[in-house]
Order: C-alpha cells, then sequence, then structure tokens
C-alpha cells in the first residue's frame, strides 16, 4: 500500500471509488423484482418535496405576522383579515406539518434502508465464506471485521442522510434562491449565491484534505483491533511468557498512531468549523444589511426585514449542517468502497459451469499424479499418486514440510491442484459441487475448534437437523456423554470461545461426536491425537477406530504407533512418495520408515526412563508410552 500520494491522484482515485461505491448502491434502492421497495421510495421522495415546500414557505406567515403587529399592510391578500394571532397560529402550523412530514417520509423509507442494510450485511457474509483459505490465511481477521462494520455503517447513513439530507438541501437552496430574487431582487440573489457557493467551495476543499486524515485513522484503528483480537485469542500463551506488559506495549504502540491522526482530525475540525462560520456570517450580515437600508427607504417593511432574516438563518442551519454531512459522506463512501472491493475479491476455487453433486458409491480415494504450491515458484506436491479403495484406510507419515496436511486440503478442494487430478469413485473433485464435496468428507483435526456455544450445538453442528437422541448417541460413540452429563449444565454447557473451557481430550471427542453425526463415507484424521497426552490419545484411539468403520480413511499421522493397523502406509518427502506399503513391509524393509519408528521408540523409551517406570512396551499396537 502507498503511503504517499499527490492531491491530484487522490482526489482522482476517490471520485472513481466514490460513483462505483455509488453505482452498487442503485440495485438496492432501486431492485427490477421488488416493486414494493420502488413504491415506498418513490412515496418518500413525494413527503420530502411535500417537507421543503412547507418549509421554504413558513417564513411567509412570519413576515405576515410581523407587519400585523407593526401596523404595515400585509404583503399578501391571503393574510389579510387573519389578524397577528391568526397568522401565528398558522406559522406554527406550517412548522409541525413540515415536520410531520419529514418524521412520515422517515417512517415510509426506513423499510427500504433496514432491507438494504440486512441484504448487504447477508451478502458480505456469504462471499466471505466463498473466499479461499488462502485469502483468509493471509488476511487478518479483526482487520476484515472492522471492514464490514464501518461498511454497513457507512450504508446506514448514506441512505439516511444522502438522500434525506444532501438532495432536500439543494432542493431548499434552489427555492429559496428563486424567493430572494423574485421578491427582493438580484442583488440579494448574488449575496446569497456567492455565499453558498463560497461555504460549499470551502467544505469540500478542507473536507477533500480530511478525508485522507480520517483513513489514517481507520487504519490505526483497524491495526489497533487486530492487535487487541490477536493478543485477547492468545490469552494463554501471553500468560506463559509473562507478557502482559509487552501486549499492553504493543496496543500502546498502535493507540499511539491512532492518537496522533485522531488529533490531527480535530485541529482540521477546528478550522472547518471556523471557516465555515465566517463566510455563513459575513452573507448573514451582507444580506441584513442590504435589507435594514431597504426598511431605512421605506421600501420594504419590518416583516420583509424579519423574513429575509428567517431565510437566511434557514438555509444557515442545514449548510452548518453540510458541512458534517458532506464529511460523514465521504468517509461513509470510503468505508462502503472498502466493502465493496471486498465484494469484488474473486474467490479462488469456484464451482464449474454445470457442476454435479458427487455421488459416492464406494468412497474410493484417487490421487493422481497431483502437482501443487502455494506459491508457483515453490512446488510442495510433486507428482503424489495413491489409490485407496471404498472402506480401505491410508496413512500418510513424513517430516515437517512435506507435505502431508496440504493433501488434506487438496482432498477438501480448499485449493485447486496445479497438475494431475484428485477423484472420487472416479469424479474429478473439480467437476463436483463443493457443498457436496465437503459433505462428503468428514474431518478430525489435530486441534478441533468449538464455537463460542453450547456442547449440544457443537455436536449437532454435523448434522442440524439431527435429533436430540442421534446427537447423544453421537456422544456416546465418543465415549462423551458421560461427561457432558457430569457437567451442572450438561448439554448446555458453554464452552467458551474456541473451546477453551474444555480440555484437549474433550474438545476433539466432541470434534469426534460431531463427524460421527455428519457421518461421512470418507474420513480425514489430520494429526487428530499427536497434540494429546499418552494416555487420552489411547481413549481417542478406541474412539478413532470405531469412527472409521465401514469408512474409507485418510489418516495424516505423527505418532507412527497409531497408524500400524493401516491397509497401506505412504512416506513422504520434499512432495514425493518415497516409500509405500503395510507397517510389517516397511519395517522389514529398513528404509526411511524403519528409521522414523525406530527413533520414536527410543524416544518414547527415554521418556518412559525419565518418568521413573518401565520401559514402554515395544507392541506396536500399544500406544506409546504405554
Amino acid at each position: 500500500m502507498r503511503t504517499t500520494i499527490t492531491k491530484a491522484e487522490f482526489t482522482a482515485e476517490d471520485r472513481r471509488r466514490s460513483l462505483r461505491t455509488l453505482r452498487r448502491m442503485v440495485p438496492y434502492l432501486w431492485p427490477k423484482d421488488q416493486p414494493w421497495i420502488r413504491r415506498r421510495v418513490v412515496l418518500a421522495l413525494v413527503l420530502l418535496f411535500a417537507a421543503k415546500v412547507v418549509t421554504v414557505l413558513t417564513p411567509f406567515f412570519y413576515r405576515a405576522a410581523v407587519n400585523a403587529l407593526a401596523g404595515d399592510a400585509p404583503s399578501a391578500g391571503w393574510a389579510m383579515g387573519a389578524g397577528a394571532v391568526g397568522l401565528t397560529v398558522a406559522y406554527g402550523m406550517a412548522r409541525l406539518m413540515a415536520a410531520g412530514f419529514q418524521q412520515l417520509r422517515d417512517a415510509v423509507f426506513a423499510r427500504v434502508a433496514q432491507r438494504a442494510l440486512r441484504q448487504l450485511a447477508l451478502e458480505t457474509f456469504r462471499h466471505i465464506h466463498r473466499l479461499s483459505l488462502r485469502y483468509h490465511i493471509t488476511r487478518k481477521t479483526g482487520g476484515l471485521s472492522r471492514v464490514i462494520e464501518r461498511g454497513v455503517k457507512g450504508v446506514e447513513f448514506l441512505l439516511r442522510f444522502m438522500l434525506f439530507s444532501l438532495g432536500p438541501l439543494i432542493l431548499e437552496l434552489l427555492m429559496v434562491a428563486a424567493i430572494f430574487y423574485s421578491l427582493f431582487g438580484l442583488p440579494y440573489l448574488l449575496v446569497v449565491v456567492v455565499t453558498i457557493t463560497a461555504y460549499v467551495w470551502f467544505t469540500m476543499k478542507v473536507t477533500e484534505w480530511r478525508v485522507k486524515i480520517r483513513k489514517e485513522m481507520n487504519d490505526q484503528d483497524a491495526d489497533a483491533n487486530q492487535k487487541a483480537i490477536d493478543s485477547l485469542l492468545n490469552f494463554e500463551t501471553v500468560k506463559y511468557f509473562a507478557a502482559e506488559e509487552r501486549e499492553a506495549a504493543r496496543y500502546d504502540g498502535a493507540m499511539a498512531g491512532y492518537e496522533r491522526a485522531a488529533l490531527k482530525t480535530s485541529y482540521s475540525l477546528a478550522l472547518l468549523n471556523f471557516g465555515q462560520a465566517l463566510i455563513i456570517t459575513l452573507g448573514l450580515v451582507a444580506v441584513m444589511v442590504l435589507a435594514a437600508v431597504e426598511v431605512e427607504k421605506g421600501r420594504l417593511t419590518v416583516g420583509d426585514f424579519v423574513m429575509v432574516n428567517a431565510y437566511m438563518i434557514q438555509i444557515t442551519m442545514p449548510l452548518n449542517f453540510l458541512g458534517t454531512v458532506y464529511r460523514e459522506i465521504r468517509q461513509a463512501l470510503v468505508d462502503m468502497s472498502d466493502m465493496f472491493e471486498l465484494l469484488e475479491q474473486p474467490p479462488e476455487v469456484t464451482d464449474r459451469p454445470g457442476a454435479k453433486p458427487l455421488k459416492v458409491r464406494e468412497g474410493r480415494v484417487t490421487f493422481d499424479d497431483v502437482h501443487f504450491g502455494y506459491d508457483p515458484e515453490r512446488e510442495i506436491l510433486k507428482g503424489v499418486s495413491f489409490d485407496v479403495p471404498g472402506g480401505g484406510s491410508l496413512a500418510i507419515v513424513g517430516p515437517s514440510g512435506s507435505g502431508k496436511s496440504t493433501i488434506g486440503r487438496l482432498l477438501f478442494r480448499f485449493y485447486d491442484v496445479t497438475g494431475g487430478a484428485i477423484r472420487i469413485d472416479g469424479q474429478d473433485i473439480r467437476d463436483v459441487t463443493q457443498a457436496s464435496l465437503h459433505r462428503a468428507i468428514g474431518i478430525v483435526p489435530q486441534d478441533t475448534v468449538l464455537f463460542n456455544d453450547t456442547i449440544y450445538y457443537n455436536i449437532a453442528y454435523g448434522r442440524p437437523e439431527a435429533s436430540r437422541e442421534e446427537v447423544e448417541a453421537a456422544a456416546k460413540a465418543a465415549q462423551i456423554h458421560d461427561f457432558i452429563l457430569s457437567l451442572p449444565d450438561g448439554y448446555a454447557t458453554q464452552v467458551g470461545e474456541r473451546g477453551l473451557k474444555l480440555s484437549g481430550g474433550e474438545k476433539q471427542r466432541v470434534g469426534i461426536a460431531r463427524t460421527l453425526l455428519k457421518n461421512p463415507p470418507i474420513l480425514l484424521l489430520d494429526e487428530a491425537t499427536s497434540a494429546l497426552d499418552s494416555e487420552t490419545e489411547r481413549g481417542i484411539q478406541d474412539s478413532l477406530r470405531r469412527l472409521g468403520e465401514g469408512r474409507t480413511v485418510l489418516t495424516i499421522a505423527h505418532r507412527l504407533s497409531t497408524i500400524v493397523d493401516a491397509d497401506e502406509i505412504i512416506v513422504l518427502e520434499k512432495g514425493r512418495v518415497v516409500e509405500r506399503g503395510t507397517h510389517a513391509a516397511l519395517l522389514a524393509k529398513g528404509g526411511r520408515y524403519s528409521a522414523m519408528w525406530q527413533r520414536q521408540q527410543a524416544e518414547e523409551a527415554r521418556r518412559g526412563r525419565r518418568a521413573g517406570g518401565a520401559e514402554p512396551a515395544t507392541d506396536p499396537d500399544a500406544g506409546p508410552g504405554a
């Protein structure tokens, strides 16, 4: 991102983005397929026009009442015989009518505005979920949430103020200018036009400058918010390293940048307000001097003098408001532009035209000469091939960085392969819908992340339409039902953000129950027990074995003792399959797998001796540390 930009470049780019943003807004205010919205918009505009007409005519009643009190002849026949009291009542009724039309206009338009906000928020939310994993990995979640939040608020502001403040203000100014010219002559009109022109010019120029400062303030705000969220999400890590002050200093550094930008905003606002007040005051004084001279010469009545003052005050109030409205509209356009740019971010992985649902018959998974790299310059998988028959099991092992987890991401089609193909029962996963593909595959990851909701909600997430009995049956199969019942709130227990109120083993069992309830024909175990202690791991392994019954199972493993029963084991190294076979065959071969096995067994033995216990069992089926 560029940190410096010339005024001309900024203005041109900003105008382009603003016009594009306004064009994007039109379908929400004038949809072709929803005539009721168009009817409401038209009615709101009619009420708006009626309110402005009444507002502009109101000073006439004021002038007539003053003339009646001063003993001057009424300036219009309609005021004759009404009397000062009657004219004052009429003046009050006119003001009430203007306010009534405005409130009725807001009530009519409210449903249109709220529908547009809801539709935009929903569209943005859905689009974010359509974006690729690559986008979400590189984008800061806190900053992303602020873009959406400010964008939706910007839409609300624009609908409320631009349509019903800026437009009406222009209409009112034109009507007042016409009245000044017809009643008082050209000099009054020139003063009003010069005042309004100078005011608008000054406001726009200063606001253009202030928008850059506000954008800087927004960036600093998003950065501070991101640091706060990141620190709170890693609360335990902060405690582990006694880094509270370090995190506070990091957050304060971001807030210091925000403070500097906020001070610039305050100083520039003071300059803007004073300049606006100066222009308005000069214009008001000039018009009043002209009117005072005319009254002294007997060409105007006292009522005319009062009406001139009333009109100047009437246009002064919305002009003062124009500074705020214009500034906020410009800011709203910037915020909305950021959100619409997010909506225009193309998904990296999309369903092909005419894609059909995946039909799983056996659950056969085939990787055929698969090539892939997150970066085109650095290939991760270099021609990986394997075939897992329906109901069979395959284990994938290898050192860190060999491409094990990448295989799982490609199977879910979070990314598209750059070469070769991945097939399920002979169907290229690029030719089927992503929704059907994701329904067919279940996963138990190394770290199960739960929603900040109840245990019941998190298990039922696997199949929301499942009955309570089915949810509890899945929990029993995952051996967590009794634990849940032992909690004070049972299945209604809140698990906390990311499931932090549960232990690692408890979270894994909830994750297993969730996948059991989903009942997918294909199962991916992505180092599902590597983060657990040996005792917890043995219990989880029993649940995982039950979970894999009758399914095609791909296991990405770190601890080799957990995959000795796999039908086939492949060893990855630098993105290539360097060995494959059963556990026994690979041990007999004495290659890389055998070396990894011996190394892990030796490490387990050392840990056992340090713990003061007997030598760990060498039976491969007894888990590590047994």
